[in-house]
Formats: structure tokens, sequence, C-alpha cells
């Protein structure tokens, strides 16, 4: 079941986030957002906490900030988008967009599956972001020096 964040699990999702992203500090394209506020979605089954999606909107633009399955390949991150999705259109969102790491391949390849475009590569973004957080590691997934920042984009 997908429902809105609501507060009696918004400290789990932060406890979450703090554990998996080093949050609630989260820098895309040198923006920094706390995602302890953020708008969003959460996967419920039987009552637990499955997955969720956090996302800012700003003009006509809807900027996906995290999106976290917690049990992978059960549809959970398609159905988190799809909502998020749902929204930007409500809100008469333009664009959906995304910023992931280099070393991120399962993303990268999964959101060309869904239907994001790459719209940019941000070049030795991640070294500018790691000034403003300094706990972003030098190596992500499978060992590769985390550097740039892949923009991916869904137009509505």
């Amino acid at each position: 079941m997908i429902i809105p964040i609501n507060e009696e699990f918004r400290a789990q999702v932060n406890q979450h986030i703090s554990e998996e992203w080093a949050g609630p500090v989260v820098i895309t394209k040198g923006t920094v957002h706390d995602t302890s506020y953020l708008e969003g979605f959460i996967s419920l089954t039987n009552g637990e906490l499955t997955g969720y999606i956090l996302y800012e909107i700003c003009r006509n633009q809807c900027e996906i900030l995290v999106l976290q399955s917690i049990l992978e390949n059960q549809g959970i991150g398609s159905a988190l988008i799809k909502a998020v999705l749902n929204k930007a259109k409500q809100a008469y969102c333009e664009t959906v967009w995304l910023i992931t790491t280099n070393d991120n391949i399962h993303a990268i390849r999964y959101y060309q599956k869904f239907g994001f475009e790459l719209a940019a590569v941000h070049i030795n973004a991640i070294e500018e972001s790691r000034k403003l957080k300094p706990t972003i590691p030098f190596f992500g997934n499978e060992k590769i020096p985390l550097k740039h920042e892949f923009e991916f984009q869904y137009k509505l």
C-alpha cells in the first residue's frame, strides 16, 4: 500500500535515511536539502515500512530527492515513483527530475528502464558536495570512485 508519509512513520524514515544515506542532509547540484521534513510517500506491507520516496516541488519542477525500496524487486520503487508522478501532474509540473551518482549502476539502469532520460552529467560535482557534507565517502558501490552526478528527467 502506498500512502503519503505521515507522522507515525516519519521518525522511522528519518532513522533509515540517517543510516543508509548519512542523512538527513542530501545535496543535489550544490543545493542542500534537509530530508527530515520533505513531502513524500511510503510503502507499507502488513503495516511494516517497505519503502519511501521524498520529493520537493518548486515552480513547475519536481525533484525526487530520496527513493528507497527496503524490499527489492517487489515493484515498490515503481509504485512510489508513480505516486510522485501523479502528485507532480496535479501540481502542474512539467518535469520530474533526480540526481544519482556515477557509482549507482543499479539506479542508472532502473531509471532509464522506467522512462527517465539522462539530461546531464555534472562532472566532479561530488567534490563540491563534500565541501557541504564532508561525510560523503570517496568510494561508492563496488568500490567505484564517487565523483559525478547523473541527472535524469521525466517529462510529464
